[in-house]
């Protein structure tokens, strides 16, 4: 397989409390891998910390072999990683035009003229409501509209990997489709690589090619999407029935 995307004992503080404790994931190209977790397990700072837009205490975060620690968050977006936030973080008061434009914003060579209409043209195939709604301020969105907006931000500079941070979070069940249909047709056409974040553990393993569960700050199990859908434990703690009333540990 060929290795894309390497986090290796990755350590991470909010003052004393540690967020990340020594976690090593990979992305392959052309994968789509999940990161499984409750609330406050470290999902949102695991892609806060390979985006760059938190420091890390120690570790690496290695893009087709190359260190990203001196690299700042803008510039990661020039060596193919974009991240699209949990909560949308769409700029209310610009249009969906702008907020596409700004996209691809401190990138070089960034897509402009045609090439850019080029780009916007495919997104809005991807969410047709989106051209009808390009000169709309983008805070009188719906929230599932916003949510298509701030994908179609991620995907203007055209990313190598994609970072999706709980995409379907607050949204109806009917835009939960829509999104993941997406979110599989950006990877099978566009051979994009996603490291998808989500709480939506059936949504997200029926997607995938592996995942990880995260669990306070550590990774307890890992595997392919069928082998932990076969768990019972996984299966009680993240795709229904009795919660579970300890961690998930391998021995």
């Amino acid at each position: 397989m060929d290795l894309l995307l390497a986090i290796q004992n990755l350590n991470v503080s909010y003052g004393a409390v540690q967020a990340l404790k020594g976690i090593s994931l990979e992305l392959n190209r052309g994968n789509i891998v999940a990161v499984l977790g409750s609330n406050g397990a470290g999902k949102t700072t695991l892609l806060k910390a390979i985006s760059g837009l938190i420091p890390i205490r120690s570790g690496n975060v290695l893009l087709k072999g190359k260190n990203l620690a001196t690299i700042l968050p803008y510039q990661r977006i020039v060596y193919g990683i974009s991240h699209v936030p949990e909560g949308r973080r769409v700029f209310a008061t610009l249009t969906v035009d702008e907020n596409l434009n700004l996209g691809g914003y401190g990138v070089r060579n960034q897509p402009m003229g045609k090439e850019m209409n080029k780009i916007k043209e495919w997104i809005f195939e991807l969410f047709p409501i989106l051209k009808e709604r390009r000169r709309q301020l983008a805070g009188t969105l719906s929230g599932g509209e916003q949510q298509m907006l701030a994908i179609g931000r991620g995907l203007i500079c055209k990313p190598q990997i994609l970072l999706m941070d709980e995409p379907s979070l607050g949204l109806a069940p009917i835009i939960v489709q829509e999104i993941f249909r997406v979110i599989r047709q950006i990877h099978q056409e566009e051979k994009v690589s996603i490291l998808l974040v989500e709480q939506n553990a059936r949504k997200a393993l029926s997607i995938s090619n592996y995942a990880y569960i995260l669990e306070t700050g550590k990774i307890p199990v890992q595997g392919k999407p069928e082998d932990l859908k076969n768990d019972e434990r996984i299966r009680a703690a993240y795709l229904g029935g009795n919660k579970i009333p300890r961690p998930l540990t391998r021995s």
